[in-house]
């Protein structure tokens, strides 16, 4: 329930508007950034035919990544190992990972398969392929669907839930502790609400910190409790936010006896007490913001502080609008209920809480997106779309709060202030009066010689009741109220912990256009050819990768007309520029049993190039056929 006073807010409407306008400004002017890392390059490339058999495989990504010893595998047409040993960072670059392969490599198609973690702790997989002299059909599997669609991923990703959870549960419960009703300390419901988050919390964290290893890796669940892999664990940086938010936790378990036994005795909290809690909160907060998203890409050393105030403000709103729910829900034995002070001073609170997500939300969006196209193209922005559609029903279902809020504040209001004024009324002092003998006794009630005296509040204007009754409806209207917006601030936080595992979209973006730059491009030609024989055609089809000045890799390959591989004793290929009077230029073809190719074509000059194909058919019959092909030139 996030209102304060009318004066500090206009209409939802408005908060609406300026909130879309700032997000509009801060997309329409965003840049380049990254997060989550993506491959930009390897050594050999993507599908690349080499004449002799590489020493090393090298990948480079688009930033820092670390890996385990199965990170990256070669493997033969034959599907076995032949990097024996694992994988190093090149010249102390760590975006990158090299493997070094064995002294002699027979010819084939080789699979590289890789999973590394990228800096923000995600990790990202995938897989591609060269050939050694030639290509060949491979025995060799890889994974090919996400890193997280595992059964360790998929309970890592439950745990991950279970862990902001405990988080808004505790940071929001202690807020309102002790900014808004220190007495609500008292409370039972509340003492469980808390407990409840640190017992979330910590158990999640503590399963985290054991699956880490084998979601990192891919491993078995089993390996969970593997020495040698919690230990690799423990050095990394996902690790070390794990152990420092348990040894956070096992400071808040004695904090918060100590703060119990000061509420016990009645001694109160001081302002002291809310500052300790304020960075405690903090620290809990950093070990999410330094080991995911905002820990890595560009502006680090302010994504990291608006992560921690993201996180703050959710816990904040979300923790205390459930306490707030649990207390509006009760009435205890003693018939004692949460002032309306407090419940307006959780008004301002929640508002503030709210602006700040806001704000920070605004700043991520514009950091992890990047442009309107990606809100409607990837997944990530796909994601965030739902999250904006729930926050406007939050702030809808908070501005029917804010209007209960304002009503019991009103109500209750002019009774303290009436209670607070309204003088002390001694209590009507008898007075004899003597009375004629013989007269009639008095009626019960009245005074000798005076009138009857009148019951208590039956005299005319008495309205006891009806502050009371209405007083008892606006707390029913609140109720409903926040809990539709505790509802929805449930589904927030669920579509929240789904986008911090998603692929921002800017790496998305950056991750495509990258790799369109490393793969090559090729040019394809197709020229059909008589094959000597009635109604006999066939074609011949001429590769060209990647097409651009400079040198070439040439690949022919004839078909039969019914679409079959057809054996020719020869094929010639000459490439001529007519318009700069270049050429012609022998490929220099060679049979490589059932395709002929080339792998030193060097083109000069960019343009229309005239292929001339010869195809011998017999040993007495040959054909030759022409077509064009259109060169470019040099990327950049």
């Amino acid at each position: 329930m996030h209102t304060g006073p009318a004066r500090s807010v206009g209409t939802p409407l408005t908060a609406l508007a300026l909130v879309v306008a700032v997000f509009a400004l801060v997309l329409g002017g965003a840049g380049a950034a990254f997060a989550h890392a993506g491959l930009s390059g390897s050594d050999p490339a993507d599908g690349a035919v080499l004449k002799a058999a590489p020493q090393y495989v090298t990948l480079t990504f688009t930033e820092s990544v670390s890996f385990s010893e199965d990170s990256l595998r070669v493997l033969s047409p034959q599907n076995e190992r032949v990097n024996p040993r694992p994988a190093r960072h090149v010249d102390g670059k760590d975006n990158t990972a090299r493997v070094e392969l064995s002294g002699k490599l027979p010819q084939g198609t080789y699979t590289v398969a890789w999973r590394v973690v990228s800096a923000d702790g995600h990790p990202i997989s995938g897989a591609f392929v060269f050939s050694n002299g030639k290509p060949s059909e491979t025995a060799a599997v890889v994974a090919t669907g996400s890193p997280d669609d595992t059964a360790v991923g998929r309970l890592y990703g439950v745990l991950r839930y279970v862990a902001y959870s405990g988080l808004a549960l505790l940071v929001g419960a202690a807020a309102f502790v002790l900014v808004c009703w220190p007495e609500a300390a008292t409370v039972r419901p509340v003492r469980r609400l808390l407990v409840l988050g640190w017992v979330a919390l910590t158990a999640s964290t503590v399963a985290l910190l054991l699956l880490r290893g084998p979601y990192e890796t891919a491993g078995q669940l089993t390996s969970a409790f593997d020495p040698a892999q919690l230990g690799r664990t423990l050095t990394g940086r996902p690790g070390g936010a794990l152990v420092a938010r348990l040894v956070l936790l096992a400071a808040a378990a004695v904090s918060l006896r100590w703060v119990a036994r000061r509420t016990a005795d009645r001694t109160g909290l001081g302002g002291r007490l809310r500052w300790a809690g304020a960075l405690f909160a903090s620290a809990l907060a950093v070990t999410w913001a330094a080991a995911e998203h905002a820990s890595a890409g560009i502006q680090v050393a302010l994504a990291v502080p608006v992560a921690v105030l993201h996180l703050l403000a959710m816990g904040v709103w979300l923790g205390g609008l459930i306490t707030l729910l649990l207390l509006l829900r009760r009435r205890g034995s003693d018939g004692r209920e949460i002032p309306a002070s407090a419940i307006g001073r959780f008004s301002a609170l929640a508002f503030n809480a709210v602006a700040v997500l806001v704000a920070t939300g605004v700043y991520q969006s514009w950091r992890q997106v990047g442009s309107w196209e990606a809100l409607s193209t990837t997944s990530y922005g796909k994601t965030l779309l739902v999250k904006i559609a729930a926050v406007v029903l939050v702030l809808c279902a908070a501005s029917f709060s804010r209007r209960w809020t304002a009503r019991l504040g009103h109500e209750a209001s002019p009774a303290t202030a009436t209670a607070a004024l309204m003088p002390a009324v001694s209590a009507p002092e008898r007075v004899r009066v003597a009375q004629g003998v013989g007269a009639p006794t008095p009626a019960a009630g009245q005074e000798p010689g005076g009138a009857a005296e009148a019951p208590a509040g039956d005299g005319p204007g008495d309205t006891a009741e009806a502050p009371r009754f209405e007083a008892d409806a606006y707390r029913r209207g609140l109720r409903r109220t926040v809990t539709a917006e505790a509802v929805l601030g449930v589904v927030v936080l669920v579509v929240t912990t789904v986008l911090t595992g998603t692929q921002p979209s800017r790496a998305a973006g950056e991750r495509v256009a990258v790799a369109s730059a490393a793969e090559p491009q090729a040019q394809v030609v197709t020229v059909p050819f008589d094959m000597g024989t009635a109604n006999h055609q066939g074609t011949v089809q001429i590769t060209l990768t990647p097409g651009r000045v400079g040198e070439n890799t040439v690949e022919a390959v004839v078909y039969t007309p019914d679409g079959g591989l057809a054996t020719v004793p020869e094929l010639r290929l000459s490439l001529t520029q007519d318009a700069l009077g270049i050429g012609p230029l022998d490929a220099k073809l060679k049979n490589l049993k059932g395709y002929w190719a080339a792998y030193d074509l060097r083109l000069p000059m960019p343009g229309v190039w005239t292929l001339n194909i010869t195809v011998r058919t017999t040993d007495i019959d040959q054909v030759t056929v022409r077509d064009t092909v259109r060169i470019t030139s040099l990327p950049g």
